[in-house]
Formats: C-alpha cells, structure tokens, sequence
C-alpha cells in the first residue's frame, strides 16, 4: 500500500493457543465476515502451524479468500532490537504488497495466535502499513490462561501482583526484582535453568489445548532439569514449540 491507496479494514484475531475450541465468539465472526485472510508461512519445519490455521478457518466456516505468503526470516547477526525492528518492517511490506495484489473489496484478517496484545509484534506491524488501515481487534485466549487452566492454578497469590516477561530479559537480569510470581514468554533457551532454585515452584506447558499437550510442574530444583529434556523431546518431534512457564516464589 502507498499513501494514495484507500485504507484497508484490518482485523486481527485472536486464535487462542492452537486448540480451535479456544477461538471465541467474536473471532469466528470475525473469520466468517472477512473478505481476505493472510496466512504466513514459516518454512517446512513449521507447515503444520500454517495448517492448524487453515484447519480453523474451515472450522469457523470461513468462505474468505486466502492469501499464504512467506514469513522473512530475521538476520540473527543484528543487534536485538534492530533485528526485530527489520523484521517488522519486512512483514508490513509483505502485508502490503499480498494485500494491494488482492485488491479485497472487504476487510482483511490475520489469525494471532493467543492474544494480539500479549507479546506480539502484530499491532506494531500494523502500524508501519500506509496509509494506516482501519483496526479492529478480535481477543484471544492466551497462553498464560491456558497455562493456568491447563494446571488447574490461579495466576496470582492472594492479593498478589505477577510479572509477565520474556525469556530473553530472565537470562540476562534474573529474577525481576521484588517479584512473587512470574509468568516467562517467548523463551527458546529455558531461563530458568540459570537462577538459584531455592524456593521457587514451576508450571510449564507447551503445545497448550493441543492433542499433543505436554505439561510439567514441582519445585524448580526438581522439575527444572525434567522441563529441559521434555521441552527438548517435544522440539525434536515436531521441529518447533510453543511454550510457557510460570513461577512463584514459595
């Protein structure tokens, strides 16, 4: 898209965390009323994501036009935040060139998975499209409440507050400061593994409100060490995962 193209209605739904009976109400409207659906693909290591999104959208009843491009690929040799801010503006160019060569005559949807709001780069994505398109957001159950339901835990202690931070941050600052619990995204290299255990209790999941769920808990010094080796087996079948830990200070 360029300055002179009219905007675009952009939704972008939440899916849940992979589990089609997670999509909500709202989002399977939302599917079923779009003009044109925009499906990344992410190499063959990761076909079925791109599957389980097309398995949704028949699921919903969706008559939409579906568009699959392919996801570029960060250049792990940049700095973090330059490699994220490169990536990103790649995807919005991608948007808009699928979206321009489709000319839809109807809003457009992208399927999140979780929550567009929690830890994800989408609605930044957005933002860098022109002219900037009409947003709307559909919610999604995310991986942190499937976590929490899947263990069957409340996400907090009693009146207590929780700190929601990524992988990345854990490893190179350790435990927040002053935190009691604390909820770990987007962590390829189990963080956890580097703080001191000592009173500190884990729940983690992966593949949450999946067939193949896979689900770990106890005291970190304990279940630490067992998260490793099964987050690891779980990677090597299916050639990707999406995971999630909680910890609280006991």
């Amino acid at each position: 898209m360029n300055a002179t193209a009219k905007p675009v209605d952009l939704w972008l739904v939440g899916v849940g965390a992979g589990n089609p009976e997670h999509v909500t109400l709202e989002a399977r409207r939302a599917l079923r009323a779009a003009a044109l659906v925009l499906v990344p693909r992410k190499g063959p290591d990761k076909s079925d994501l791109a599957e389980l999104r097309l398995f949704i959208l028949k699921a919903c009843e969706s008559a939409a036009r579906i568009v699959e491009f392919d996801m570029p690929v960060r250049d792990e040799r940049l700095p973090y935040e330059e490699r994220v801010r490169r990536w990103h503006d790649e995807i919005a160019a991608v948007w808009s060139r699928e979206i321009a060569r489709a000319a839809p005559d109807g809003p457009v949807a992208l399927m999140v998975w979780g929550d567009p709001g929690l830890y994800d780069g989408t609605l930044r994505i957005a933002a860098r499209l022109e002219p900037r398109p009409r947003l709307r957001v559909a919610p999604g159950i995310t991986a942190l409440q499937a976590l929490t339901a899947a263990h069957a835990i409340p996400l907090s202690a009693v009146n207590g507050a929780v700190t929601i931070t990524t992988g990345r941050r854990l490893r190179e600052s350790g435990w927040p400061q002053g935190a009691e619990t604390v909820a770990v995204m987007l962590d390829g290299d189990c963080g956890f593994a580097r703080l001191d255990p000592a009173g500190i209790h884990i729940w983690w999941g992966a593949f949450l409100g999946m067939p193949d769920e896979t689900l770990a808990e106890g005291p970190l010094a304990e279940a630490g060490p067992r998260i490793v080796a099964l987050r690891a087996e779980a990677r090597a079948r299916r050639g990707w995962i999406m995971d999630i830990y909680l910890m609280r200070r006991t």
